[in-house]
């Protein structure tokens, strides 16, 4: 009977032995086929992942390029992709972190311009409020002029130049946003300034026509006449059907009025 047990544990020794083995082996060879891979065969799978929408196995199979075949071009393609789907998530910071560093380690990629045009957009979604501070306005512009100047032949440079528009407007509503609370509180220099940026170094916005009437009133109300007919005289050239042209030119008839009541009082005496 013990023999009978005996052998029976053998057996069962024998079985699990084998199919430890067995498994031991597909194991093995799950691994060799995963580290022979072509970087282009794990490539087309991260890809699948990520048309699939399967951000977090997509990243892994990236990371997987760069660890296996770092030198590889898909391995740094793999990179950008990372970066993308960071800014998919928004989670601008770490997007910007890793193509900053694609920029410093590849300089003459082939998809660098990419790679400079997605930093200016993490930046640029970023800018929520003209009222807010200009940190995100004053990156998005700078990193979207190194797209059109490094690349002005780069299909993402046209795109670059719309959005500087964009966040040149968003300046320039932040700076007539000031200007009228100055103008409000009566300190009308301080207001004139910022009317004078807007018109000078934003003239391209759509704000500009309002910063001309702006300082318009600021002048007819300190009877600067002479300032408040030139600065009228270039509204009426340039925005001749604005609606704030009118609301200046109403202003300057006032002025032509007041001048003409001087003159005969002028005469009189």
């Amino acid at each position: 009977m013990k023999l009978m047990k005996l052998a029976y544990l053998m057996i069962i020794f024998v079985l699990f032995f084998n199919i430890s083995c067995s498994n031991s082996k597909n194991d093995i060879k799950i691994n060799k086929t995963e580290v022979t891979n072509k970087p282009s065969e794990i490539y087309i799978i991260a890809n699948k992942y990520f048309n699939n929408k399967q951000y977090l196995e997509a990243t892994e199979e990236f990371k997987k390029l760069n660890k296996l075949y770092p030198l590889s071009n898909e391995a740094i393609q793999g990179q950008i992709m990372i970066g993308f789907i960071y800014y998919i998530k928004m989670e601008y910071e770490e997007a910007i972190l890793l193509f900053d560093k694609i920029i410093n380690k590849y300089p003459s990629h082939k998809n660098l311009d990419y790679v400079y045009y997605m930093r200016a957009m993490c930046n640029y979604e970023q800018i929520t409020d003209e009222r807010l501070d200009g940190e995100y306005n004053n990156l998005a512009l700078e990193n979207f002029n190194q797209v059109i100047n490094r690349y002005p032949t780069s299909k993402y440079a046209k795109d670059s130049m719309q959005k500087i528009i964009l966040v040149k407007s968003n300046q320039a509503a932040k700076h007539m946003n000031i200007g009228r609370f100055y103008q409000k509180e009566k300190n009308f220099t301080a207001a004139l300034n910022r009317f004078k940026i807007v018109i000078k170094d934003y003239s391209e916005s759509k704000f500009t026509p309002e910063a001309l009437h702006r300082s318009v009133e600021i002048y007819y109300y300190l009877k600067m006449y002479n300032d408040a007919e030139k600065t009228a005289s270039v509204l009426g050239y340039n925005y001749p059907k604005s609606k704030w042209y009118n609301y200046s030119y109403k202003l300057i008839k006032e002025i032509e009025e007041e001048k003409s009541i001087l003159e005969k009082i002028s005469d009189v005496f």
